[in-house]
């Protein structure tokens, strides 16, 4: 079944209109098209470009005449398709002009000279009748064929899709990485200095106030806004830290191995840094397989290695604990496998039972 109706959409006269331009159109852009195809090895560039403006052309009429949407497409494939549409639009403009203007004058012909002859009258509507009919049925196949040759197949359309989807998520993925960096700015620009100040103005109240009821309670506030400023700091880095930002990978993940409560040997070879949602990442994956590791392992050594190699960012971490790291819904395995995946990236867990356990992470890192 053809599965548009253009004509019914724009209507009988720009439809008409569509199929006595068919022709024409067609041998212009087969008078282009054969001096580049006579001599392809030579002028192989040319013939893309002749292909290109001309389909470009056809596009833009399918658009204005008959309001048919042709995805653009690309690849030599897609070129031999196009090459054929020009190709065959020839004969077939050739038939659908002959058809409809055809009919069309020789039914107006019947009605000039009808007179008083009914039997003329009565063939020339029939005809005009049929040129109409055959204008519906002319542009439902030409749009057919146009999307079918100009356009991507289902491969095409898929692989576009495909990375349409890709690049959505992408962009998402990095709004959400700003959004967390930019929470992680407010926060630590605006409510953890504000409960510095605090603390700090607790503390030489604490000084003033003589012993008894009074200074016990500023004791207990200082103490509790001390907390509060702890925690703070703890979820502002589980944000976002400002150092990857400021100074890169190497220096964030020292940091954080060295608040790690078992020993961690660390080797991060990054030459150019990467794009910082893929940091952000490697971050959070390391920090992640730190904490199991500080939660579960039983551990007393831990190596972290981070290596860029060209376009890809591998990660590493190994322990010397007890193993059984499996990844579970709702756990911090399955917390990173989410990480990694929504940047196409490759997560893979060796924990046997009694150790060690491996965590290999590759990440893409084009930049």
């Amino acid at each position: 079944m053809i599965e548009d109706e253009p004509a019914r959409r724009r209507g009988l006269w720009t439809a008409t209109v569509h199929v006595v331009t068919g022709l024409p159109v067609a041998l212009l852009g087969v008078a282009l098209l054969l001096p580049p195809l006579v001599v392809v090895p030579v002028s192989a560039g040319p013939l893309r470009g002749v292909l290109a403006r001309r389909t470009a052309a056809q596009r833009q009429r399918f658009a204005a005449l008959l309001n048919v949407a042709i995805p653009e497409v690309g690849g030599a494939a897609a070129l031999r398709r196009q090459a054929a549409f020009h190709l065959l639009a020839v004969p077939f403009g050739a038939a659908a002009f002959a058809v409809v203007v055809g009919s069309a004058s020789t039914g107006l012909g019947l009605l000039f000279a009808a007179g008083q002859r009914p039997v003329f009258a009565v063939s020339g509507v029939g005809l005009l009748v049929v040129a109409a009919v055959a204008v519906r049925w002319l542009v439902r196949l030409d749009a057919l064929l146009a999307r079918r040759l100009l356009g991507p197949n289902a491969t095409e359309a898929l692989n576009a899709r495909l990375r349409e989807l890709t690049r959505a998520r992408t962009e998402a993925v990095a709004a959400a990485d700003g959004e967390r960096r930019r929470i992680e700015r407010d926060l630590h620009d605006g409510t953890q200095q504000r409960l510095v100040s605090l603390a700090m103005t607790l503390g030489l109240l604490r000084t003033e106030v003589p012993d008894g009821p009074a200074r016990d309670l500023v004791e207990q506030a200082h103490r509790q806004a001390k907390a509060t400023l702890a925690e703070l700091r703890d979820f502002v880095r589980g944000l976002h830290p400002a150092v990857l930002n400021d100074r890169g990978l190497d220096a964030a993940l020292s940091g954080l191995v060295a608040g790690a409560p078992q020993p961690v040997q660390l080797r991060v070879d990054v030459a150019r840094r990467c794009p910082p949602v893929i940091e952000a990442i490697a971050y959070f994956v390391v920090s992640e397989a730190l904490t199991n590791v500080a939660r579960h392992a039983r551990a007393e050594r831990v190596e972290v290695a981070v290596v860029r190699d060209a376009d890809r960012l591998r990660l590493t971490v190994i322990d010397d604990g007890v193993g059984g790291a499996a990844d579970r819904p709702g756990g911090g395995l399955r917390g990173l496998a989410q990480r990694v995946g929504s940047v196409d990236g490759a997560l893979r867990i060796e924990s046997p039972t009694g150790g060690p356990t491996l965590v290999e992470v590759e990440l893409p890192c084009g930049s």
